[in-house]
């Protein structure tokens, strides 16, 4: 966890300070913006290993934030969301703009160090990844694992960074059979029971842009009372460049 660079962007000053606290003493420093703009203008300037964003922010939302950092930021920083909010049309709302991670407020901030630290470790682990192939073909799906873009019949799909790595896990692994559990340490980098839902809304989202039939899948099948599958018999290109 050393030389690591976190910014935290939250408007509650003592939430802001119990984060800080805690990252350091885990040995990450931590930049701390109470605004929207400060913090987005402090992210254009410096390069992060991970961005934690408040939903709500005086000047820009923490959800806007995260659609300018995707946009722009071809290196895919992590992004853990923090919002006081607890439906699941926001929860989806934030992982659909392009953040990694969330969690609801009031949270344990022994949790919280936990998935700030899987979240590091599997960006690391990516980073340090040079796959043996660029891309990867399957029944008219081409999935480019330097661009992060996948195409499927010519039509290029607008993937948020963790339905991309879960879609990329599957690939690598044609044929093998994930629980939830494992896909979460796998594609996640924590495997804490009861998060098994953040799986499952997962896949029915990259179901939905993916598969021509969502609720018949050619894809990502579910093998029930196991957990799930990416069918295909063997790739129909795996390309160097």
């Amino acid at each position: 966890m050393k030389n690591k660079n976190i910014i935290l962007i939250e408007d509650n000053k003592d939430i802001s300070a119990l984060v800080k606290l805690h990252l350091n003493d885990i040995g990450l420093p931590v930049d701390v913006y109470f605004d929207g703009i400060e913090g987005w203008n402090k992210i254009q300037k410096k390069q992060y290993d991970l961005i934690i964003l408040d939903i709500m922010l005086p000047g820009m939302d923490g959800m806007e934030i995260c659609k300018r950092i995707r946009l722009q930021n071809n290196s895919y920083t992590p992004i853990l969301m923090l919002t006081s909010r607890s439906s699941e049309i926001d929860r989806v709302l934030g992982l659909e703009s392009g953040a990694d991670d969330y969690l609801t407020k009031p949270f344990s901030l022994m949790e919280m160090v936990a998935r700030v630290k899987a979240l590091i470790r599997r960006h690391d682990a990516m980073r340090e990844v040079k796959p043996n192939n660029e891309l990867i073909q399957f029944n008219g799906l081409s999935i480019n694992t330097q661009t992060r873009e996948v195409i499927k019949n010519q039509q290029v799909l607008e993937l948020t960074a963790k339905e991309f790595d879960l879609l990329l896990y599957f690939a690598s692994h044609p044929g093998k059979v994930f629980n939830r559990m494992q896909l979460l340490d796998k594609v996640w980098g924590y495997g804490h029971e009861g998060y098994e839902h953040t799986v499952n809304s997962h896949i029915n989202r990259l179901r939905s842009k993916l598969e021509t039939e969502p609720h018949t899948p050619e894809f990502i099948k579910t093998v029930w009372g196991v957990g799930y599958q990416f069918i295909a018999s063997a790739p129909e290109q795996l390309i160097n460049r």
